[in-house]
């Protein structure tokens, strides 16, 4: 919700768009905690219960963002924001990997992670029309009676723990069992790296637009959905990169591609259109990594798939409060043509990573 709301933001509450980014790094840096809770919760004690109590966390910070008064209030209740985020993706995986065959698992995984960018899409212009017809907080609202409605949903149909849900409760040793692989240890880093690239692009896009070119919240808002499109395409995409044998060099080309296509964008005033268009096949291809690597965690954790999960979300998460903290400093100092530099640089250190260590991420390694 918060890029295309960033100077709206900034405006009403009197701060920079810089200091109104740092929502991104409070969400980011909060999601990221609560990956390293929920994915052993979500192994021992039930996938069900898990997911409910970050849907219930998530309605309440939600509706009461609508209401904040100053920055301060709203970092923390963004960060109860990350707090109920966080427990849904691993979760979700975990659900999958229970009750999908191997042969198929890349493809379901992926197929259900582009159905969550699917959002996007839709509710990136409906906010920005929104905002353009009342204010940001009505945003908030409307979004926080749609999580309630997804409360309930899940409610009724939620797949329910059978037997299998009194399971043994183990934290740390699930993690450290899942870092003792090579293949985490390298996947993490490779998508720390990457993601930093791809938040910052999508978070800062739509504050570009409207900085550079003037555009008012609702085009930019809509030009932000179709960069949407890129996201959604690139996780659906990634199912069939995470079942090829030379996976690791297609997620080190397409990163440093997608790196260099945020870096134009940003450091080039182009034409509009082409800015968009190259923003967007940055991110369809910047979105690959991330689907590709928690695919390929299933074939390592055994029984620990939501703990394997948290651990590539964590690097997502990690990648995103990186990338907004450092975004921040930057627009404050160098402008957006620092930002470009910087998803040129961290995209060609992922990349490089990929093509030195892609063995461990050879299917069937594990």
């Amino acid at each position: 919700m918060v890029p295309p709301l960033l100077v709206e933001i900034a405006t009403d509450l009197e701060i920079s768009v810089a200091v109104a980014g740092q929502l991104a790094t409070a969400t980011f840096a909060a999601w990221a905690v609560s990956l390293i809770l929920i994915g052993p919760l979500s192994d021992s004690l039930g996938r069900r219960p898990v997911v409910l109590a970050g849907l219930l966390l998530l309605v309440g910070s939600v509706l009461a963002s609508a209401f904040a008064p100053n920055i301060e209030v709203f970092l923390a209740l963004r960060s109860l924001t990350g707090l109920g985020g966080g427990t849904l993706p691993p979760t979700v995986v975990g659900t999958l990997s229970d009750v999908i065959s191997p042969a198929r698992r890349a493809q379901a995984i992926s197929g259900t992670l582009a159905i969550g960018m699917l959002p996007l899409v839709i509710s990136v212009p409906v906010i920005a029309v929104l905002a353009d017809w009342r204010d940001w907080r009505f945003t908030f609202l409307v979004a926080g009676l749609l999580l309630a409605l997804g409360l309930l949903a899940n409610w009724i149909w939620f797949p329910r723990d059978g037997k299998q849900q009194v399971r043994n409760w183990v934290f740390f040793a699930r993690y450290s069992s899942l870092v003792s692989l090579r293949f985490f240890r390298v996947a993490i880093a490779v998508a720390l790296t990457q993601r930093i690239a791809m938040w910052t692009l999508v978070s800062f896009f739509a504050a570009y637009l409207i900085q550079t070119y003037g555009l008012g919240v609702r085009f930019a808002g809509l030009l932000l959905a179709v960069v949407a499109i890129g996201q959604v395409a690139g996780s659906y995409c990634a199912g069939f990169v995470a079942t090829k044998r030379y996976r690791a060099a297609l997620i080190a080309a397409t990163s440093a591609a997608g790196g260099i296509c945020a870096f134009l964008c940003f450091t080039f005033e182009l034409e509009l259109w082409v800015s968009v268009t190259v923003a967007t096949v940055g991110a369809t291809l910047l979105s690959i990594t991330m689907p590709a690597l928690v695919s390929a965690s299933t074939e390592y954790s055994g029984e620990s798939k939501a703990s394997g999960a948290s651990l590539m979300g964590l690097s997502n998460q990690s990648g995103g409060t990186l990338g907004a903290a450092i975004t921040g400093g930057l627009l404050a100092s160098a402008g957006y043509e620092g930002v470009g530099y910087l998803c040129l640089g961290v995209t060609a250190a992922s990349a490089l990573m990929t093509a030195l260590l892609g063995k461990e991420l050879r299917p069937g390694v594990g």
